[in-house]
């Protein structure tokens, strides 16, 4: 557990005397404790080094189980644990403080972000939804609980804004993992508004779930492409230059899958910075593209000779045309070499399996849609999820699903680095979705 993590939450977790339960805060004046067991109090309360703080909390609740201020000890013990940068000891110290005050909004913000965190490590997937699940639960039940009466409304108000992102981004999460958009939608669109809008700006949580929230868009039935365009384009704007490459490719996508094609993009980051949510108008300020029909159309009326059709019009022709549209394309193509960029899905001895639309390297896991036989085995075979160029023969089809077999195939040796060639214009007579 990073020492920053732990670090903020001590802030959420150690907030000086808000929401101590008036039994706990006339505890601590101190009539109600023997000399002895005030004197102990008094070392829990002043220490300032975490592990010293959490020892003497400690000890203070072993000699005296049953204090009337072991409500504020518990407190304390969670934030010496806190500061400590001991993360099971501090979860450990927020269940039995809730045990003891169930509605304790300072432990369930600390237990909902420790789980969190547990879910972001690990790498089993039983185990991640299981960490999910019980943030998400802790999260709830933090956003249920009210102000007790001893708490000054700035006091509330104060530890509400700063715990309730951690409620909705664990209860995102949770939603996302199980393939529950509209939950994770709603979740995430409650976390941007409950923060302000400085905040999704910078690096961190808040910009994290922003993309979150466009995945959540990307994911539903039937997608929302236009909302998965926002959202990633703000995240990919915001983000650092390192991170800008992890965060654009989805935007790109859900862009050119909405519109059709990269024209008027640039718009779409003007409106994307400016506002946190997409202004009223944004909705009708990006064209959708063609049908899948009208765009097939378009290509072949454009290009008669479809000998000249870029691969990705052929397969794109190939899967969202007619039968016949499909046959004439390929039947342009068989028996004829080509070279194929795509990811590797898969390859067992000489057979390669591809994933080469941008649907195909979009999906998660990957979806292969070109097969093909090598002329031999290579030596070293490429991994899965790496790119590779392969010359190989068109040989046939199936349409739904789609699958392009290619016969033939050798993949290309990587080449030494060079100055990049200026492109070839791009095929432009009609815009197409892959």
């Amino acid at each position: 557990m990073k020492k920053a993590f732990l670090a903020s939450m001590l802030a959420v977790s150690c907030v000086s005397a808000v929401a101590v339960t008036p039994m706990f805060a006339q505890a601590a004046q101190g009539p109600q404790l023997s000399q002895d067991e005030y004197a102990d109090y008094q070392k829990v309360i002043t220490a300032t080094d975490g592990a010293t703080k959490a020892a003497a909390a400690e000890a203070f609740l072993t000699k005296y189980p049953a204090s009337t201020v072991k409500g504020t000890v518990l407190e304390q013990l969670l934030a010496g644990y806190a500061a400590a940068n001991n993360a099971p000891k501090a979860l450990d110290a927020a269940d039995r403080l809730l045990a003891v005050d169930p509605n304790n909004i300072r432990a369930l913000a600390l237990e909902t972000s420790l789980l969190k965190a547990q879910g972001d490590s690990a790498t089993d997937p039983a185990a991640k939804q299981a960490a999910y699940d019980k943030a998400a639960d802790a999260a709830s039940k933090g956003l249920k609980v009210t102000k007790p009466a001893a708490v000054a409304d700035a006091d509330w108000t104060a530890i509400t804004k700063q715990v309730t992102p951690y409620f909705y981004s664990a209860i995102g999460i949770d939603a996302l993992t199980k393939k529950d958009s509209a939950g994770a939608i709603a979740a995430y669109t409650a976390e941007l508004k409950s923060v302000d809008p400085a905040a999704t700006q910078q690096p961190g949580q808040i910009l994290q779930d922003t993309y979150f929230l466009a995945q959540a868009y990307y994911t539903s039935t039937p997608p929302d492409y236009l909302n998965c365009t926002f959202f990633a384009t703000r995240t990919a704007t915001f983000a650092p230059d390192q991170f800008k490459p992890t965060f654009q490719p989805l935007a790109t996508y859900c862009y050119k899958k909405f519109h059709g094609a990269e024209d008027g993009y640039d718009a779409v980051k003007t409106a994307a910075a400016a506002s946190v949510f997409p202004a009223p108008e944004f909705a009708t300020s990006v064209k959708p593209a063609p049908t899948p029909a009208d765009t097939v159309k378009q290509v072949l009326d454009s290009t008669p000779d479809v000998t000249k059709l870029a691969l990705g019009d052929v397969e794109y022709i190939i899967q969202n045309g007619t039968a016949d549209q499909a046959q004439k394309v390929f039947d342009g193509f068989k028996g004829k070499e080509s070279k194929v960029p795509g990811k590797v899905v898969s390859i067992t001895d000489t057979n390669l399996q591809l994933a080469v639309s941008d649907d195909a390297k979009q999906a998660n896991p990957l979806v292969a849609d070109f097969t093909i036989t090598l002329k031999e085995a290579p030596k070293t075979a490429p991994v899965a999820g790496s790119d590779v160029n392969v010359d190989a023969t068109f040989d046939s089809y199936t349409q739904k699903p789609l699958m392009i077999t290619m016969t033939g195939g050798e993949i290309e040796a990587k080449a030494a680095a060079k100055p990049a060639a200026k492109a070839a214009p791009a095929h432009k007579a009609a815009p197409r979705r892959r």
